[in-house]
């Protein structure tokens, strides 16, 4: 008997997550110089870590022999000073991606559903299979803008689960509060809204789904660590949402799901507004320089609100490639629907350049 006999027979059919090649990966394939390529793939920050979470994850190193404290006390407790929330409405994981998973262990199994868009982050899709439940995938809007009625209308009776991000990966697309409200106050009592705000910092004000959990509204909020604070090595995420939904999702986490040297990096990340200031502002003026130079290409693209830029090219899969043998990795979509369509990470002033430079003579 095979391995693939003796395994869970949704495992054979799970679609798997590919994420954006490394540098090293590339140099090794085309034989280029590391130093001499530039990537642009994954939604990084391209001004580094925060300063503060990288002093205060060298400290906690010198404990490393030490289990970390598995409630996250400290972290939770910054996270309550700084959103007014209590410090049991709160659960942390390795990465947001590990909370949408823990949701799927406490609310997902055959026979349910989980509403989302297409071209919507893999990731709730391959966690809604994970657990035997049926995706239920709804059509963008003209202009690959995400359509909230369209999303409501395909809730049943077997919904347990709405996935909705803003500004959603790939696409960049953003919803307002009002889009949002309207969704989250429509919402039948047996479906959980889950938002993905990976990308909300580096809007300047973003939606506040706070009033609605305070209103006993059936939603999560998601939050990382990975993108504005630049710690996406490290791999730290959290959930945020009333004390029932957390304490259920809290019997699913196992302990020590969260190094202690990431969890102090965040704590450090936190203290650092001015580092957060500055990124944005720096992000904003760097998809203005790509949003000005596809343009001027004559390239269609989302106008969107993350770190990156969403932009037809026509064959996004060959104009990946020869990118990439340039030195330039971006990342192609095609996965997600998007065959056309290339979605580029916005980088310093000159990585965004050369980009375009590189662009220019490849489409």
């Amino acid at each position: 008997m095979t391995y693939a006999e003796l395994a869970n027979p949704g495992i054979l059919t799970q679609p798997v997550y590919e994420p954006g090649k490394p540098i090293e990966t590339v140099a090794r394939e085309l034989g280029l110089d590391p130093a001499g390529i530039i990537k642009l793939a994954s939604n990084e920050n391209p001004s580094g870590p925060s300063p503060k979470a990288l002093a205060a994850a060298q400290r906690a190193l010198q404990d490393a022999q030490l289990y970390p404290d598995g409630g996250y006390f400290a972290l939770r407790q910054k996270l309550a000073q700084r959103t007014g929330l209590g410090l049991d409405q709160f659960i942390l994981g390795s990465g947001s991606n590990e909370v949408i998973e823990l949701l799927g262990h406490a609310f997902l199994s055959p026979g349910v559903e989980c509403v989302m868009h297409q071209s919507a982050f893999l990731v709730y899709k391959l966690v809604t299979l994970m657990f035997g439940a049926k995706p239920v995938e709804v059509p963008l809007a003209p202009g690959l803008r995400q359509d909230l009625p369209s999303l409501l209308a395909a809730v049943t009776p077997r919904t347990r689960l709405v996935f909705l991000a803003s500004p959603a990966n790939p696409v960049g697309a953003t919803n307002t509060a009002e889009e949002l409200a309207g969704l989250a106050h429509a919402l039948p009592p047996h479906v959980i809204l889950v938002f993905d705000e990976a990308y909300s910092d580096f809007l300047e004000t973003p939606p506040d789904i706070r009033p609605w959990i305070a209103e006993g509204r059936k939603i999560i909020g998601l939050k990382t660590f990975s993108k504005i604070y630049g710690l996406a090595a490290l791999r730290v995420g959290y959930g945020y949402a009333s004390r029932e939904l957390i304490a259920l999702v809290q019997r699913v986490r196992q302990p020590f799901n969260v190094s202690g040297v990431s969890a102090a990096a965040a704590l450090g990340a936190l203290d650092d507004d001015e580092f957060v200031a500055r990124c944005r502002k720096e992000n904003q003026a760097g998809l203005l320089q790509l949003a000005d130079g596809v343009r001027t290409l004559g390239l269609e693209y989302v106008p969107g609100g993350g770190n990156f830029l969403l932009v037809k090219v026509g064959d996004g899969g060959a104009v990946f490639d020869a990118l990439q043998r340039q030195g330039v990795i971006t990342r192609p979509v095609k996965g997600y629907g998007l065959p056309e369509w290339l979605r580029v990470t916005v980088g310093t002033p000159e990585q965004n350049r050369r980009f375009l430079r590189n662009l220019r003579t490849t489409i």
